[in-house]
């Protein structure tokens, strides 16, 4: 249930046209729905604007069906990150209006009205092999309705390629960047614009970049003020703080 929902049902009541016993019901899973083996924060639209997420490894197929199932009974738009093949087979069919994104290991369900996007995101890679993490950011952004901007495989090993997409990074309210080896790109992409920079370290890189801590060292130490860093590969947790940003941004002009 997100703000609207809940208006919508308090003025039902204040109509008439739904009894308080009947809200009371609608309202029995606030704050949070015990399922056995995992409660469900139904609240959390309510207090930050985005909904609780699955974070689909390490649970079996049926336990991320079964939680899928109770947040899009709650009208909520619905992501599973991190799920395998096997999960995305068992929740598709029982949701066949969800979507599968293979490259991003995630499944998406939309069922929030229509509506213009809030703030503008661009999410870089600086190679082919960040884009999967870079995806599950992208895919996670659009979920929750802001613009993305795709640049991918503009690292600075070829520093044109950055360049010749500047134009694009300017318009943007908040960028994201997914580098792995030294993880420089965000200190370079930090002094070009003028919005936050989160940057999000990949495992990619031979062995002494240590899956990826190489990098998240390398990010953590950057030398442009506006450069934050999330964990390796946590695509997600950069879109997520991206569209809060985003969405403040859009409140502000």
């Amino acid at each position: 249930m997100n703000k609207a929902s809940l208006l919508e049902l308090l003025a039902a009541v204040q109509s008439g046209t739904i009894t308080p016993t009947a809200a009371t019901q609608r309202l029995a899973d606030m704050p949070y729905e015990d399922i056995g083996h995992a409660r469900i924060d139904h609240h959390r639209t309510l207090r930050i604007g985005l909904p609780e997420v699955i974070y689909a490894q390490g649970k079996s197929p049926q336990q991320t069906t079964d939680i899928f199932t109770r947040m899009a009974a709650a009208g909520t738009d619905v992501l599973a990150t991190r799920a395998d093949a096997e999960t995305a087979a068992l929740v598709l069919a029982s949701f066949p209006a969800a979507a599968h994104h293979p490259s991003a290991r995630a499944i998406t369900l939309k069922q929030s009205p229509p509506e213009d996007p809030k703030g503008h995101i661009a999410i870089l890679s600086a190679g082919t092999s960040d884009q999967p993490t870079a995806e599950e950011a992208a895919v996670t952004a659009e979920l929750f309705n802001a613009k993305v901007t795709r640049l991918y495989d503009v690292g600075v090993a070829g520093l044109h390629r950055l360049l010749s997409v500047r134009d694009q990074l300017v318009h943007a309210d908040v960028v994201i960047v997914c580098a792995g080896m030294e993880g420089a790109l965000p200190s370079v992409v930090g002094g070009l614009v003028g919005v936050p920079v989160i940057a999000v370290p990949t495992s990619v890189g031979y062995g002494a970049s240590f899956d990826g801590a190489a990098a998240l060292l390398g990010m953590l130490n950057s030398c442009s003020p506006n450069v934050t860093v999330v964990n390796i590969d946590n695509g997600f947790g950069a879109a997520y703080t991206a569209v809060l940003i985003a969405r403040a941004s859009v409140r502000r002009s």
